[in-house]
């Protein structure tokens, strides 16, 4: 039975006593929920991320990064090693986010080297991708996701896809308000399966937990998670805050 997830992307916010108080928070809240077949996992800015890791110990939450380097060491100035991340105890990390796309230029083939990276070191991959709002309304979005899952992620071998999560965010509802209805993630969520089969095997289609991204809230976290290709969920805003994050975790 593959996991069910609620991971929180923090982005660029919270300095260090933010994320410590809302770490508190978030293991307050936890204390009320029991957890079953479910992974909770956080991801705070580089900055925090050791703190994270001595907060959430022996807590049910994992840390995750945002994002790594997929040089192994080097002259590579601001950036971060899978090694660098692994020795201050994390092992999950976030690549291909729509706003790294975005801002900082990510394309599929560097997000290929970042992902076979990542799970050369053993790191668990939550991997982002979804369409653009004028590539939705040209009913391009199909042809947009599986282009971007067959150039950063087909060339793995099916042992690789034990450490992938995907997500899919459709780019038009992160931080706008929007949110694809829960009919359209699990057609989309349907239809990233059906290309893992084609691709692999239906077992392998069966066993990869698929997150949805963009504008997940309590208030339709429930109806979306509960679509059965839908595996949870990966948040930005709401996680922010330990009551709304909770309440959707309780909804998975």
């Amino acid at each position: 039975m593959r996991k069910k997830i609620v991971a929180g992307n923090w982005k660029m916010n919270n300095n260090l006593s933010e994320t410590n108080e809302l770490i508190v928070g978030l293991k307050n809240e936890m204390n009320s929920i029991t957890l079953e077949n479910t992974r909770v996992v956080i991801a705070p800015s580089f900055v925090n991320l050791q703190q994270a890791v001595v907060e959430t110990k022996g807590s049910s939450i994992e840390v995750s990064a945002q994002n790594l380097h997929q040089a192994k060491n080097g002259a590579y100035t601001g950036e971060i090693s899978a090694d660098m991340l692994a020795s201050i105890g994390v092992d999950i990390v976030i690549l291909g986010h729509s706003e790294r796309r975005a801002y900082f230029n990510e394309t599929d083939e560097s997000l290929a080297e970042k992902v076979t990276t990542a799970i050369e070191n053993g790191f668990d991959v939550i991997f982002c991708f979804g369409e653009q709002l004028e590539e939705r309304e040209a009913e391009n979005h199909f042809n947009v996701v599986e282009s971007q899952l067959k150039n950063a992620l087909f060339e793995l071998s099916a042992d690789a896809f034990d450490k992938i999560i995907l997500a899919y965010e459709p780019v038009w509802a992160i931080g706008t308000g929007k949110t694809a209805s829960a009919d359209q993630a699990q057609e989309m969520h349907a239809f990233i399966r059906s290309l893992l089969a084609k691709a692999y095997n239906t077992e392998l289609a069966d066993s990869v937990s698929i997150l949805y991204g963009g504008s997940v809230k309590p208030a339709n976290a429930k109806e979306i998670f509960s679509k059965p290709d839908v595996d949870g969920g990966l948040i930005g805003g709401a996680s922010l805050k330990a009551k709304d994050f909770s309440e959707i975790v309780k909804s998975i």
